[in-house]
Protein backbone atom coordinates (compact mmCIF):
# COMPACT_ATOMS: atom_id res chain seq x y z
CA UNK A 1 0.00 0.00 0.00
CA UNK A 2 1.41 3.82 -0.65
CA UNK A 3 2.88 5.41 2.15
CA UNK A 4 0.53 8.15 1.62
CA UNK A 5 -2.61 5.82 2.12
CA UNK A 6 -1.15 4.02 4.95
CA UNK A 7 -0.56 7.26 6.82
CA UNK A 8 -4.42 8.58 5.95
CA UNK A 9 -5.71 5.40 6.90
CA UNK A 10 -4.02 5.40 10.21
CA UNK A 11 -5.25 9.10 11.28
CA UNK A 12 -8.61 8.19 9.79
CA UNK A 13 -8.96 5.45 12.41
CA UNK A 14 -7.09 7.56 15.51
CA UNK A 15 -9.70 10.56 14.46
CA UNK A 16 -12.82 8.43 14.66
CA UNK A 17 -11.88 6.49 17.52
CA UNK A 18 -12.24 9.86 19.44
CA UNK A 19 -14.95 10.30 18.02
CA UNK A 20 -13.66 13.73 16.18
CA UNK A 21 -14.68 15.07 12.80
CA UNK A 22 -12.61 16.05 10.20
CA UNK A 23 -13.47 19.61 11.49
CA UNK A 24 -12.46 18.84 15.13
CA UNK A 25 -8.62 17.54 14.09
CA UNK A 26 -8.03 20.07 11.82
CA UNK A 27 -8.93 22.53 14.73
CA UNK A 28 -6.69 20.67 16.93
CA UNK A 29 -3.68 20.60 14.61
CA UNK A 30 -4.36 24.42 12.64
CA UNK A 31 -5.04 22.89 9.72
CA UNK A 32 -7.92 23.28 6.98
CA UNK A 33 -11.10 20.91 7.32
CA UNK A 34 -10.09 20.22 3.64
CA UNK A 35 -6.57 19.50 3.76
CA UNK A 36 -7.28 16.73 6.28
CA UNK A 37 -9.65 15.17 3.82
CA UNK A 38 -6.80 15.00 1.48
CA UNK A 39 -4.72 13.47 4.01
CA UNK A 40 -7.14 10.95 5.05
CA UNK A 41 -7.55 9.65 1.39
CA UNK A 42 -4.33 9.61 0.13
CA UNK A 43 -4.44 12.56 -2.15
CA UNK A 44 -2.39 14.70 -0.08
CA UNK A 45 1.94 14.53 0.28
CA UNK A 46 1.91 15.68 3.80
CA UNK A 47 4.86 17.66 5.09
CA UNK A 48 6.82 15.90 8.25
CA UNK A 49 5.86 19.13 9.87
CA UNK A 50 2.19 18.38 9.11
CA UNK A 51 2.47 14.93 10.25
CA UNK A 52 3.63 16.23 13.12
CA UNK A 53 0.95 18.47 13.86
CA UNK A 54 -1.74 15.99 13.42
CA UNK A 55 0.26 13.70 15.55
CA UNK A 56 0.52 16.16 18.09
CA UNK A 57 -3.15 16.81 17.79
CA UNK A 58 -4.08 12.86 18.15
CA UNK A 59 -1.38 12.45 21.30
CA UNK A 60 0.16 10.18 19.24
CA UNK A 61 4.41 10.01 18.12
CA UNK A 62 4.73 10.45 14.57
CA UNK A 63 5.67 6.87 14.13
CA UNK A 64 2.67 5.97 15.11
CA UNK A 65 0.95 7.26 12.33
CA UNK A 66 3.57 5.78 9.52
CA UNK A 67 2.46 2.18 10.82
Amino acid sequence: MDIRRRVGRNIKKEREARGWSQEELADRAGLHRTYVSGVERGIRNPTVTVLERMAQALSLKIGQIAD
